[in-house]
């Protein structure tokens, strides 16, 4: 493999980057043409307009990941279900040109006869174990729903879904909490996100711990502009309640951007868990080892 044209193609944005043999990232850019602004049809011309200053070659490959695979993207790829790992993925690559354009499946398991689905993080899952030389760990992903991952022997074992950040922006915005906070987030109170964070441990009950965010704003025990952060803490206590974390637990690999991931090294820091950071180049090494994958067992 020469080179590969790396994609993440999500609701609201497009990623598009050029790798080199070594897995290097030559040049990279975003539009904000997410599955949501294409309509059906439209797909092959976006992709050609997000990736025109590289001119494909016979043998550049373009792999695409996240929600270009949905049913509401340019074509469903179907779910693997877990555990996966390389071989599994490559096996049910949705190809839209056979060999030149395919799009990456999503993951599914069951979690207590429940199934849980993930699109797009299980590449970040497998670039961030890339990065750092590991095969196993715990991982995080934080964002409007986070992901908690078990990957082991480089495969991913199983996850679970939490729908923190859109908790937040519920509670925020549309409940009698919305009230006393102030029109805008703000810079993070670390102060403030630790109480929510320990009163959410203490009480083990969001629907109860919540209310606080009100009872202390009415008795001027929590200021103002202090209050988002104080939920914030909250919610993601209870994200991190649910995982039964104890201080000098193994590390917890956090994947994202530097916005998603400050809140949650803080909390891991403030339980004794250290964190270890992987940003938004997990996705493009997680889709150039795919494709030495593929290319390894064509």
């Amino acid at each position: 493999m020469s080179e590969l044209i790396a994609v993440d193609w999500g609701t609201s944005s497009l990623r598009a980057a050029l790798l080199d043999e070594r897995g290097h990232v030559v040049e990279e850019h975003s539009m904000p043409r997410g599955i949501l602004t294409v309509v059906a049809g439209e797909f092959p011309d976006v992709l050609q307009a997000a990736t025109a200053r590289w001119p494909r070659r016979s043998d550049t490959l373009c792999l695409l990941s996240g929600m270009v695979g949905s049913r509401q993207g340019w074509l469903e790829a179907p779910y693997c279900a877990c555990p996966a790992g390389f071989a599994e993925i490559a096996a049910r690559l949705a190809w839209v040109e056979p060999g030149r354009i395919a799009i990456v499946p999503g993951l599914s398991c069951e979690e207590q006869g429940v199934p849980d689905v993930m699109r797009g993080e299980e590449t970040q899952v497998f670039g961030a174990l890339a990065l750092l030389g590991l095969d196993s760990a715990r991982l995080v992903l934080p964002g409007t729903h986070s992901k908690w991952v078990r990957a082991k022997a480089g495969r991913i074992e199983g996850f679970s879904t939490f729908m923190t950040g859109e908790f937040y922006a519920l509670l925020r915005s549309h409940s009698i909490l919305a009230r006393t906070l102030p029109d805008a987030d703000g810079d993070l109170d670390a102060g403030a996100f630790e109480q929510g964070l320990r009163h959410a441990l203490r009480t083990g009950n969001l629907l109860h711990a919540a209310f606080s965010a009100r009872t202390l704003s009415l008795f001027d025990r929590l200021p103002a502009a202090a209050a988002p952060s104080y939920l914030s803490g909250l919610v993601i206590g209870e994200e991190m309640r649910s995982q039964q974390l104890a201080s000098g637990d193994d590390p917890v690999l956090v994947v994202g951007s530097p916005a998603l991931t400050q809140r949650y090294e803080l909390a891991l820091r403030l339980l004794g868990v250290s964190a270890v950071a992987v940003g938004s180049e997990a996705t493009w090494r997680g889709l150039w080892s795919i494709a030495r994958n593929l290319e390894k067992t064509a």
